[in-house]
């Protein structure tokens, strides 16, 4: 009979667990039982402040952890009162596994999971093949936090969508009476469907609905919904939950609310406003001033902008609120996995690198004097700069008409056209990259945006393959060496304080990034490969599409030489910084002009553990590269890398550092090698026994004849070969000396 004391013992519910788990389906306890190649290990680690439905999972290498695949990965079980979580699983006893935990929601237990944040140290956590399981009595391990290096970041887009509404633009409200006063903005998803029907019957219905108390419960909370906030102003900028009247907004305010949703066109957003009285005290809630509806139809393309009517509680008007919105969707044609993560990964050895601009430079600047003198963006260009040690290459990618990205830095290309009646003459044709097919693109006669203008040609290299331009980025992939790190900087137009866009009418925006991504994701291999943008949307975009490659925000910050940006978040290296951090970017790519200008804005990014890198026209200097390396910026990018590079060997750090690592493993399994190996037997040196010798072979006679002599040689010869060493084993010199 069960003794009572092992009901009441807190630690024997780990076994209560495990128990537990073998009738789970996946759990692969009671399946695996009488598998003698399998092990029992227990997984224990405490985690705090979960959050509603989240769950602590582990995931690893080997098949019984779910191969890092995140739909696969093994919940554990919350020991009773507490933070810790824990389960025994069945792993490899004749192999190490490696394993990391995560903090999940799961929506469908071994199909889909949300991936709220998980341990991204670039080493997983291991499981020797010595190595004996944890017990219940000892420490559990801490969540982020081993091998000397604590690194939680954020779960990337699986199957879920996030919403962004951005308030970068005053609130109006038309009463005289709310003005100066505090005004508080609570953002929250509703579902439009119903338990009986798909959709209500009518929007009237669906309001009334969604006002009510009685079905609150089935009308406001979409499963598996998560809402944060964030005011970029914020000393601490980073995401939180909302407080139950939302967040204060002044004029001026930048605010971010993010949406993580599981069924974007079934979710439409409440926008309430609430505002405190005049004689409010500190105690006293706000009163519900009004309210707005952003329904799912307005959210058809992946980013734009929506003017809201705001409606009081007494169905009247009361003002509007203008957002900016951002719909980000998984990636459809490439899954991510939990094995590694490089997007904020960075060595302390890796500062100061020399990057390459458009490869070897710009080749189409004003004064001729300073361009490049092979075509910008080019696999020749670009070449040229690894050749002469660029550890990184920039360049740009956008896409053509018919979805390939390809390496180009304008939007548009000019086209040669003959006038009809004057046919020694040539006039250009002005035409964007998005309308033209990769196919025409290389077949036509294009010319740069200011070979058009001016109508002379600059370069005469049609016949030479590796200086054509438009490469796809597929062929960068596939022909550069892949030693040489590679920073992706994505064309995607922008809306200047004048109100006029660099582009007009992108196509889709996540389809867009998809299509880029995934040939980086499928061909990056072991490169080195970092994304930027000067658009911060694109770079929020990348990083919650994807779960490998770190992000760079762009930045010109304040510049006399380019048209001001209308985004907030791009007027300043200050901005810059709070958008990178909020996001958790790698860092930020700053303008040379405004670091030379004021040098202490260094210390912006370096204080938020950021990476910082620049570009510009400034850099094109020895005096001026050295200055930047000495302030501490980890990159410069700059022209004439053949010219300007101080470098005395022409190689990348990533190739030596490749070359060292190559040099360890050789020592390595040297090492390794020689320590498999059997002891050697210490060299003695032999002395001859006559009396023993005699003794052996007393049964011979002076007089031995020469065939008996030889058989003896023959034995003793064959024991030697078979390595059977005795006293009676002589060679055949002994024995004649005998």
């Amino acid at each position: 009979m069960q003794k009572w004391f092992f009901l009441e013992n807190p630690e024997n519910d780990i076994m209560r667990d495990a128990c537990a788990a073998g009738r789970d389906a996946g759990a692969g306890e009671e399946s695996s039982e009488g598998d003698i190649s399998l092990r029992k290990w227990l997984f224990r680690v405490r985690v705090p402040d979960l959050k509603c439905d989240e769950v602590v999972c582990v995931v690893g290498d080997c098949q019984e952890l779910g191969t890092w695949q995140p739909e696969k990965c093994i919940k554990l079980n919350q020991e009773r009162c507490s933070e810790i979580w824990s389960k025994i699983v069945y792993v490899p006893k004749d192999k190490d596994c490696s394993y990391r935990y995560c903090v999940c929601v799961i929506v469908e237990e071994g199909l889909q999971v949300i991936v709220r944040n998980w341990e991204t140290n670039l080493e997983p956590r291991k499981i020797r093949v010595d190595a004996k399981s944890p017990t219940v009595k000892e420490e559990p391990q801490a969540y982020g936090d081993y091998d000397n290096s604590c690194r939680i970041d954020k779960g990337w887009l699986i199957k879920e969508t996030t919403v962004q509404l951005k308030l970068f633009q005053n609130i109006s409200i038309w009463r005289p009476r709310y003005a100066n006063r505090k005004i508080y903005i609570k953002v929250t998803p509703i579902n439009l469907t119903r338990t009986n029907a798909n959709f209500p019957k009518t929007m009237a219905e669906a309001l009334e609905e969604s006002l009510s108390t009685e079905n609150n419960d089935i009308i406001e909370n979409p499963s598996f919904s998560y809402t944060e906030v964030c005011k970029l102003q914020d000393p601490i900028c980073s995401f939180q939950p909302q407080s139950q009247f939302g967040v204060e907004y002044q004029s001026g305010d930048l605010i971010i609310f993010q949406s993580t949703i599981l069924f974007p066109q079934n979710t439409a957003f409440l926008i309430d406003l609430y505002i405190y009285s005049t004689k409010a005290v500190d105690d006293d809630p706000p009163y519900h001033a009004g309210f707005s509806y952003l329904l799912p139809s307005a959210l058809q393309s992946s980013a734009g902008s929506v003017i809201l009517p705001v409606t009081s509680t007494k169905h009247r008007p009361l003002g509007q609120i203008e957002l900016e919105y951002l719909v980000v969707r998984p990636m459809s044609n490439y899954k991510c996995d939990m094995s590694v993560s490089y997007t904020r990964y960075w060595r302390n050895t890796w500062c100061g690198l020399d990057v390459g601009h458009r490869g070897s430079g710009s080749s189409f600047k004003c004064e001729p004097k300073n361009c490049a003198e092979v075509r910008e963006n080019t696999i020749a260009s670009l070449k040229t700069a690894i050749d002469h040690g660029a550890d990184m290459v920039e360049f740009d990618v956008q896409l053509s008409k018919d979805g390939v990205p390809i390496i180009y830095h304008d939007y548009h290309v000019c086209i040669s056209m003959k006038k009809k009646k004057e046919l020694d003459e040539t006039d250009m044709l002005e035409l964007p990259i998005k309308e033209l097919t990769l196919e025409q693109l290389r077949l036509l006669k294009v010319y740069h945006l200011s070979e058009g203008k001016s109508k002379m040609p600059r370069f005469f290299d049609d016949d030479l393959e590796e200086h054509q331009p438009f490469p796809t980025l597929r062929q960068l992939m596939d022909v550069l060496d892949p030693h040489t790190g590679f920073n992706i900087e994505i064309k995607w137009t922008m809306k200047l304080q004048d109100g006029s866009y660099e582009l007009n009418h992108p196509i889709d925006l996540n389809l867009y990034l998809d299509t880029i991504i995934e040939v980086a994701m499928s061909h990056g291999y072991c490169r080195k490969i970092i994304f930027s943008s000067f658009n911060p949307d694109i770079c929020t975009m990348i990083k919650l599409k994807q779960n490998k490659y770190p992000v760079l925000f762009l930045t010109q910050g304040e510049t006399t030489k380019y048209p001001p940006y209308m985004d907030p978040r791009c007027i300043s290296i200050a901005a810059a910084v709070q958008q990178a951090t909020l996001m958790e970017l790698l860092g930020v790519n700053v303008h040379s002009e405004d670091i030379l200008r004021n040098p202490s804005q260094v210390n912006f990014a370096l204080q938020a553990n950021l990476v910082i890198f620049c570009w510009g026209d400034e850099n094109a200097d020895k005096g001026t590269i050295k200055y930047l390396k000495d302030l501490g910026l980890h990159g410069i990018i700059y022209d004439k890398i053949y010219e300007y590079s101080s470098k005395e060997v022409k190689e990348s750090i990533f190739m030596v550092e490749a070359r060292e690592s190559q040099k360890e493993l050789i020592q390595l399994a040297a090492a390794t090698t020689e320590q498999s190996q059997p002891p050697q037997e210490p060299i003695i040196e032999r002395i001859l026994d006559v009396a023993k010798i005699r003794a052996d072979f007393h049964e011979f006679s002076t007089a031995t004849s020469l065939e008996s002599l030889e058989s003896r040689i023959e034995e003793c010869k064959k024991e030697n070969i078979n390595g059977q060493k005795s006293s009676s084993s002589l060679d055949s010199d002994t024995i004649l000396e005998a």
